[in-house]
């Protein structure tokens, strides 16, 4: 069997181990050397072009279904859980909280749970209702498990490492949220940056008041792809007497698009978190479809 390998940026240093143990197997093994940013990223085209009879993707569990043969291999880690006793003092005056995780600690979440429970707290784990598969589970575009029990809790506790999965979930949630990061060691509310955030936004959406000219992202990625929101506010621009265009691309280059000197405005349709992380890679605002829509509203309401 022709088989393509595909590992996230923190797996690629284990790509020849995996290739020669299936190569020992008898699979003719290759490699993509493409950069992924998760299941909603699979190198389709590229198994596709080698006709590989096989893509197998690590480190993410399944995101959509797609018309290929994906085998995906989730990558656990066993992160050290002596932080717990720590966050436990920060969380003393929250009785119940929420707990969500990325998939590489899911298999750890119990053991949260009962840390939590033992020393008198309420755990209530979240199921998600969008591309997230596991409860408890977060991506950074899929925040149903913290976002579905919002309301039922008085803190959320994220385990894990790094900000990227916990901040899509503090913007999409009310309650005070907590970072147990076991790798750097640190425990911190992070609620700071709801504000931060809604400044950017709004800052987003003043400096586009002056755009007549509006280029719209369409991501060509698997699970990205969003072509018929992309048409919609085309369309909505164009009714509105402004100017747009799709721009298509697969990973999108800021540097050849801030080229495209045309364009006032750029709206994103792609994946949710490049209107939030990418803001500064670009002179020209980058919003959101919703941010889109608050900038038009305001817009007619000055003519």
């Amino acid at each position: 069997m022709r088989i393509l390998l595909q590992f996230p940026e923190g797996l690629k240093q284990k790509a020849l181990a995996h290739a020669k143990l299936m190569e020992g197997e008898g699979h003719e093994v290759f490699v993509s050397a493409s950069p992924t940013f998760g299941a909603c990223d699979l190198a389709i085209d590229e198994a596709r072009n080698i006709k590989a009879d096989k893509l197998v993707h690590y480190g993410h569990a399944e995101f959509h279904h797609v018309d290929f043969n994906v085998e995906y291999v989730p990558y656990y880690i066993e992160a050290p859980l002596d932080l717990l006793p720590e966050s436990l003092k920060r969380l003393e005056q929250h009785k119940t909280i929420g707990l969500v995780t990325p998939i590489q600690h899911i298999n750890q979440l119990d053991a949260v749970k009962r840390f939590y429970e033992d020393h008198g707290k309420n755990v209530i784990i979240g199921r998600p209702y969008g591309f997230a598969k596991q409860p408890g589970q977060i991506l950074g575009c899929d925040i149903g498990s913290a976002a579905s029990i919002d309301r039922q809790v008085d803190a959320f506790v994220y385990f894990g490492g790094g900000l990227f999965h916990p901040l899509g979930a503090l913007l999409s949630t009310t309650k005070p949220f907590l970072v147990v990061e076991p790798f750097q060691g640190s425990v911190e509310f992070i609620d700071k940056y709801r504000e931060i955030y809604r400044r950017k936004s709004r800052g987003k959406i003043l400096k586009a008041l002056d755009a007549k000219r509006f280029g719209i992202l369409l991501s060509t990625k698997n699970g990205q792809q969003n072509t018929n929101l992309a048409k919609i506010i085309k369309r909505k621009i164009e009714d509105a007497g402004y100017s747009a265009a799709i721009l298509t691309a697969n990973t999108f280059d800021f540097e050849s698009i801030n080229n495209m000197l045309e364009f006032d405005a750029l709206v994103n349709t792609a994946c949710p978190r490049i209107a939030i992380d990418d803001i500064e890679r670009t002179p020209k605002p980058l919003l959101s479809a919703n941010e889109l829509m608050e900038v038009l509203r305001m817009k007619a309401e000055v003519r």
